[in-house]
């Protein structure tokens, strides 16, 4: 009975870490939409590990979601993240809320590619999704490397309505 237990509540934290079956929404930021301002001022340059992390996240780009995965045969977005990092030396937690508690809290201006960004993408605005930052581009846009439980892996940008409104909070683990 105990066993029984303890594999549900094992199951249920696994399916819970890295977010909702909610369908991801391409539709291009517009100005009539009341989207938090998240951009950043980064304009410097990449160290060699922030390019080699980019490197191997983006090698990932079109690999199918799978709850609990760290493969390119299919992996959910905490396992994005812990191969990647630990892939380059850097100890990442398994699960996102766990991820979430490591490196420096950063504002959201201050972001820079490598960096790690956390959202609530279930109602009770707990953390259960992470992305890795790709790129600022112009006008200071947010995009970010993840795996969407509907698409894989793939880019996505801060200015996105959905992914707008469950930004929680970014962090540098590097």
């Amino acid at each position: 009975m105990n066993k029984r237990i303890l594999f549900l509540v094992v199951l249920i934290l696994t399916v819970i870490s890295c977010g909702s079956r909610k369908t991801v929404s391409h539709k291009p930021y517009t100005p009539t939409e009341n989207l938090r301002n998240l951009t950043s001022k980064f304009e410097g340059q990449n160290s060699y590990q922030v390019k080699k992390i980019l490197s191997d996240a983006e090698d990932f780009l079109g690999a199918p979601y799978k709850l609990g995965g760290t493969s390119k045969s299919g992996l959910d977005c905490s396992g994005l993240v812990i191969n990647v990092y630990n892939e380059n030396k850097v100890k990442m937690a398994r699960r996102s809320i766990d991820q979430a508690q490591q490196g420096k809290k950063i504002e959201i201006w201050e972001a820079k590619p490598g960096d790690l960004l956390f959202f609530a993408t279930n109602v009770n605005g707990v953390v259960s999704h992470v992305g890795i930052v790709k790129e600022i581009k112009n006008r200071g846009e947010i995009t970010f490397i993840h795996a969407s439980t509907s698409k894989g892996v793939i880019v996505s940008s801060l200015n996105e309505k959905y992914w707008n409104k469950a930004f929680l909070f970014a962090k540098r683990v590097l």
